[in-house]
């Protein structure tokens, strides 16, 4: 990769690409200086001729990265290949396995599980698939309820403790249901991420709201009043919750927890279903974003630490967290924030200073200090969000940057849809967040801000 010493990343990241409607081609390079630039890497081997992920690049004249097959068709095969997964103790394979080979088989080097983020990121996914879709087939929304299933029967703590019948970060493939003591990656054996729980508590609600199955509603808001209960106060140097915490103790590991934006979610949409107990912890939440948290982005970043459950690194600053805020600035604008436009940049250009890089000339994003590698959660994240946000603020800077980010990212997409989890080289399978269940839904997000991307 191509690193940042500091002109060309911000060039790249500065420079207003112009993406043209008509067959979604780059139609012209808005700086001159960048269309230099290119050429300057393309000269110096970062723009090749050669394959990315599973197929051979294509280029258009000024060195643009252009999609291997049209969007619609990468994600209808990606789908429909899931869709064929073998169906075991009741769920879909990729359902209770984060390691999967591509010929459906679990990986027998790491049987590590993470449920909350993988099909908590799965629901939203095929839920928006099947929107997309025009909800014309129940498949689809079949595999959401096969992931809110697992989370509500199979992943959750005892019914003790400090947090009782909480949505597990971690845990081991093909376990029916987690046993007390599942912890895994870089969770202790008891440890729970309440971020997590957020992330699986506004996922279930979606459910809830799609299906109108009670079961996927109360498990939303027994996340909710375990968080709400446990809520602290946020400073400068600790979040209201903390990364990791004993579920049987509440004794916490790392101070800070970057990943807010979805216990804010899971609380603003509870709200918005009369339930009222959650307005203030909810405002207590946005307190400490706007007023720590997001002065943070000017200062060392170090409450945008600690989101990935494999690391535990203090001063592990991750992509995923300031992303996903932009994310739901970008959706809720006034609403949330009359700063969102302005915060919302703060927090693209905190992520495009410290994450980004160039592969085969085109800007990628890393997930987090301790791994800059551009895998397919994080690169379909950050592709997204710049797409939201050209749409949102009717700006070009980013829209170039964004197609070109998300074209890369597809390339990973084998001819018969089975994904890899990044697209640096040929594979099949591997994580499943990456491949598959924390991508699709970025991917479709893009797709919702401009459309003709997609054909």
């Amino acid at each position: 990769m191509v690193t940042d010493p500091g002109a060309i990343l911000r060039a790249l990241a500065l420079s207003a690409f112009y993406v043209g409607t008509e067959h979604a081609n780059l139609t012209r390079i808005a700086s001159r200086a960048c269309l230099c630039l290119l050429g300057w890497l393309w000269l110096a081997g970062a723009v090749s001729a050669q394959n990315i992920g599973n197929h051979p690049a294509v280029y258009d004249e000024h060195g643009i990265l252009l999609p291997w097959t049209h969007w619609r068709n990468a994600i209808q095969r990606e789908v429909n290949w899931y869709l064929s997964c073998p169906v075991e103790n009741g769920y879909p394979r990729f359902v209770y396995t984060t390691f999967m080979d591509g010929n459906y088989q679990p990986l027998a080097k790491n049987a590590t599980f993470i449920p909350a983020t993988q099909d908590g990121m799965g629901i939203i996914s095929y839920l928006k698939y099947y929107a997309y879709q025009e909800k014309k087939d129940p498949r689809v929304l079949q595999i959401a309820r096969y992931m809110g299933d697992y989370l509500v029967k199979e992943a959750n703590t005892p019914d003790e403790g400090k947090y009782p019948r909480f949505t597990r970060s971690t845990g081991w493939r093909a376990k029916f249901p987690q046993p007390p003591d599942c912890g895994s990656q870089d969770d202790k054996l008891y440890e729970i991420e309440p971020d997590k729980g957020g992330i699986a508590g506004y996922a279930l609600l979606l459910l809830y709201e799609e299906t109108k199955d009670e079961r996927y509603l109360q498990q939303a808001l027994q996340n909710a009043h375990v968080l709400a209960t446990k809520m602290a106060a946020g400073t400068a140097t600790n979040s209201p919750w903390p990364f990791r915490v004993d579920y049987r103790t509440g004794e916490s590991r790392g101070a800070v927890s970057g990943n807010m934006s979805f216990i804010l979610r899971l609380f603003d949409k509870l709200i918005g279903h009369g339930h009222q107990e959650f307005q203030a912890p909810r405002d207590r939440l946005w307190t400490w974003i706007k007023n720590f948290q997001l002065p943070d982005l000017a200062k060392d970043g170090m409450l945008w630490v600690q989101f990935f459950e494999d690391h535990s690194e203090p001063d592990n600053r991750t992509a995923w967290a300031p992303l996903n805020l932009a994310r739901y600035l970008l959706e809720q604008k006034e609403a949330l924030d009359s700063d969102w436009q302005k915060d919302a940049k703060m927090l693209i250009d905190f992520t495009n200073s410290r994450f980004t890089g160039i592969r085969n000339g085109v800007l990628v994003c890393g997930e987090q200090t301790h791994d800059r590698e551009p895998w397919g959660g994080i690169l379909s994240t950050y592709g997204a969000v710049l797409a939201m946000y050209s749409k949102a603020t009717s700006s070009s800077e980013f829209k170039g940057l964004a197609y070109q980010a998300l074209n890369f990212c597809l390339y990973a997409v084998n001819d018969d849809g089975c994904p890899g989890q990044r697209a640096t080289g040929p594979s099949r399978g591997g994580w499943q967040e990456d491949a598959h269940t924390d991508k699709l839904h970025n991917i479709l997000d893009a797709i919702a801000s401009f459309p003709e991307w997609a054909n």
